[in-house]
């Protein structure tokens, strides 16, 4: 394991022949990459391929590898970090400022000198010395630029003297944050960076990081995110790393169609390749409305796309099909109101919603799943009705599913044949299969399901229902990238009616047809799609 400076100018931080192994199996093997100045790389990869584990392997907080990692010389690299609580004693301003460790090392010196009973002569020559690297280091505008940062991400300068301990989680992401863009680094390690964030925080970060021009190498689940942000994908696959150009949606599409073509080897190779060239042109038209356009579409251009391999990963078969048909009138809501935690989240609610509406539910997130679970009937308003069309057959996904995997007991088949009128089990296995659960998982018990495992579950459970009005509280909640890809698929495809909260923009972006807002216990109706939605608030 060796860190070595290297005097090239054309990559700010690359590895070679990198190598991590836990037991007999390798994570990454042989890895040799470039991340170039002025690109932003989406690190993308399925569940325990490794993706926080490269990160850290570059950060230096992993040791234990072969190979090497270089580092362009006198370049400072940042970190998000991850341990909320780790900066409790800490007031948030001078929080962000430690984004620096040079320059708060620097502060911190001179204080301690200034602070001396018997400052000498000799302390004062220092302390010059110190003050002029400070300067350097832009230094004396440290508190206005950390300023800025934090108040693009929505933390008011009442909180810049603030104890971090006192702090709501989603605050603390917010300073730690800006605690990691703080100084302009000149490679910048996000992991997870939207985790937490409210629409307005995030929107701000994507236009910080679009304009940004250094290194920069995110992990996300947020493929809007991710497409937004985005220059170059650098994809974990069979323990190697291969970078793409093009952000996650042109990943997503060409190794789709990789697949399909590799699939159906009896295609003529003019064939293969036209549709690869007509592909690679349609993306780069698209790329150039985006601010990165125009290195984007060259670089898409030249891309010889027939040289990806397939992807190993497996994509979740989830298709919702309406037992019958619902009639025009499915819901009709009037005056509700609820109260929780002596807070009142729902004031006079009132609406009606028609066959086909898909409606995204933004805001108040307590106010939401009030809601939800009064129209599911899984508790009482304290004033008002609501009144479903005799045609509807209802799903719910609630945001905590724990309630239906109490017992443990169960193994997926019995659990998953509850939910179906087909109690064979062939059948219950065919459909385990579609959703990832092969040969023997399909007999473990639930006890031991991860939350990602569990909400594929009740994904299989809302399916096998055949209802035509689907209700979901925050779905991708624990889902990896394919999962939330197959699952948004699904949703766009699926013709009945779908009432939905959701932190994925994309998945908003795709699926709702209306947008409605809760917030302080108020309802506004926008009958308009996300997007446009969007544009009414600028």
């Amino acid at each position: 394991m060796t860190f070595v400076f290297i005097s090239v100018s054309y990559h700010m931080i690359s590895t070679k022949r990198l190598s991590l192994n836990y037991g007999n199996r390798y994570l990454f093997e042989n890895v040799s990459i470039q991340f170039y100045t002025g690109n932003c790389y989406g690190l993308i990869g399925a569940n325990g391929a490794g993706k926080s584990t490269f990160l850290k392997i570059l950060s230096g907080e992993i040791k234990d590898y072969s190979g090497e990692i270089e580092i362009m010389p006198g370049k400072r690299m940042s970190t998000l970090k991850q341990d909320h609580s780790a900066f409790d004693e800490e007031e948030v301003l001078p929080c962000v400022i430690m984004g620096d460790s040079v320059l708060t090392a620097l502060i911190n010196e001179r204080d301690a000198l200034y602070a001396k009973p018997d400052f000498s002569d000799e302390d004062g020559m220092k302390a010059a010395d110190i003050e002029e690297q400070i300067e350097a280091r832009g230094g004396y505008h440290a508190e206005s630029e950390a300023g800025k940062l934090l108040a693009g991400l929505g933390i008011k300068s009442s909180f810049h003297n603030k104890k971090m301990s006192t702090l709501t989680i989603a605050e603390k992401v917010k300073v730690l944050i800006a605690q990691a863009l703080f100084g302009q680094p000149d490679i910048l390690l996000l992991d997870e960076p939207t985790n937490n964030l409210d629409l307005k925080a995030i929107q701000w970060l994507e236009e910080f990081l679009i304009e940004y021009q250094n290194t920069v190498i995110v992990v996300s689940h947020d493929r809007h995110f991710l497409n937004k942000v985005c220059t170059h994908m650098a994809d974990i696959d069979y323990g190697k790393i291969s970078i793409f150009t093009g952000n996650y949606d042109f990943w997503y599409e060409s190794s789709q169609l990789i697949r399909s073509i590799e699939r159906d080897q009896k295609r003529k190779a003019e064939e293969k390749a036209k549709e690869l060239k007509d592909f690679i042109a349609r993306f780069s038209a698209n790329a150039s409305k985006s601010k990165q356009a125009t290195s984007r579409k060259k670089a898409l251009e030249k891309l010889d796309l027939g040289s990806m391999k397939a992807s190993t990963r497996k994509f979740p078969f989830i298709d919702f099909k309406p037992e019958r048909e619902a009639g025009n009138n499915l819901l009709l809501v009037e005056h509700i109101d609820k109260t929780v935690d002596s807070q009142k989240v729902l004031n006079n609610i009132s609406f009606e919603i028609q066959k086909g509406d898909k409606i995204a539910f933004l805001g108040d997130e307590i106010a939401i799943t009030a809601l939800f679970d009064i129209l599911m009937e899984e508790s009482q308003p304290e004033k008002g009705s609501f009144e479903w069309g005799v045609t509807t057959l209802r799903s719910y996904f609630p945001a905590e599913n724990g309630k239906y995997f109490n017992s443990g007991e169960l193994n997926l088949v019995d659990w998953l044949r509850q939910y179906s009128k087909d109690k064979d089990e062939s059948y219950i296995r065919g459909f385990l299969g579609r959703m990832l659960f092969t040969g023997d998982e399909s007999g473990k018990k639930t006890s031991v399901l991860s939350g990602g495992e569990k909400v594929r579950m009740m994904l299989s459970r809302m399916m096998l229902s055949g209802a035509n009005v689907l209700l979901f509280d925050r779905p991708t909640a624990h889902l990896d990238l394919e999962s939330i890809q197959a699952l948004n698929d699904g949703l766009i495809k699926y013709n009945g009616t779908i009432l939905f909260t959701s932190p994925d923009q994309q998945f908003i972006e795709t699926v709702a047809n209306r947008v409605f807002v809760l917030e302080n216990g108020s309802l506004a109706i926008h009958d308009k799609t996300y997007t446009e939605y969007l544009e009414s608030l600028q």
